[in-house]
């Protein structure tokens, strides 16, 4: 298939979702997942309309970086380590993966010297796998309370991963947890502004997810794929 045609293959899918559930589809944002793509083939899929490009290691995206960095607008969907903070601030706009204090503390830090705002996603590990990053659901609004007042951290939104599950109605509950959760924070009043976003589906699950209220997909497999699969780029 070609890019084209993942593109609008994926969005009938994301639509019909939408239809399902009650959404509009105007609520869905597509973030391109580009970690297993070069700079080359990274530039045909911004060529091809899809405007948000998510990348999970800094050392992967720094080429790409240099010679499209003006173009789209980058996520940082990865787990960030304090020491690559430097590297991404300024770079990225959306942090999907803020789990700890310290690393609030440190893109605070960075953000106010490069005179930006963060937008930043708390990463919760819904699912309770030991193998995923993440803080406990009960863990959440403590986290909240201890980072309200950084001026350059703006928590927009939650972020979770499934389990890759065979049959993806399974994901269902994590997705729905996530929700459930954004509600009671928002209820709680406990960041500046309301959370909004639900960072959460991906390429095996998305369409359980858009149904349960996810307003980002990080879609890497079935619209963009890896590097052997543009022999059509």
């Amino acid at each position: 298939m070609s890019l084209e045609e993942r593109i609008k293959e994926v969005n009938a899918r994301i639509e019909a979702a939408c239809a399902r559930s009650g959404r509009s589809r105007d609520d869905v944002n597509v973030i391109a997942v580009t970690k297993y793509i070069s700079a080359a083939t990274m530039e045909s899929v911004l060529d091809g309309g899809l405007e948000h490009v998510g990348e999970n290691r800094w050392q992967d995206a720094a080429d790409k970086w240099s010679k499209l960095g003006d173009r789209g607008t980058w996520h940082f969907i990865g787990h960030l380590q304090t020491n690559k903070v430097k590297d991404v601030i300024g770079k990225f706009e959306f942090i999907h993966s803020l789990d700890r204090l310290s690393l609030a503390q440190e893109l605070e830090k960075k953000a106010a010297a490069f005179g930006v705002k963060v937008k930043a996603f708390v990463q919760v590990n819904i699912s309770g796998e030991i193998s995923k990053y993440g803080l406990s659901p009960e863990a959440v609004a403590p986290f909240l309370e201890q980072i309200r007042e950084l001026e350059h951290v703006d928590v927009i939104g939650l972020m979770t991963m499934a389990p890759h599950e065979e049959d993806p109605e399974k994901t269902r509950p994590v997705f729905r947890g996530l929700r459930e959760l954004r509600d009671t924070l928002n209820g709680q009043a406990l960041t500046r502004e309301p959370i909004v976003h639900l960072s959460m589906g991906m390429s095996n699950d998305f369409e359980i997810a858009v149904e349960e209220g996810a307003t980002w997909l990080r879609l890497g497999s079935v619209l963009v794929g890896r590097e052997e699969d543009f022999h059509w780029a």
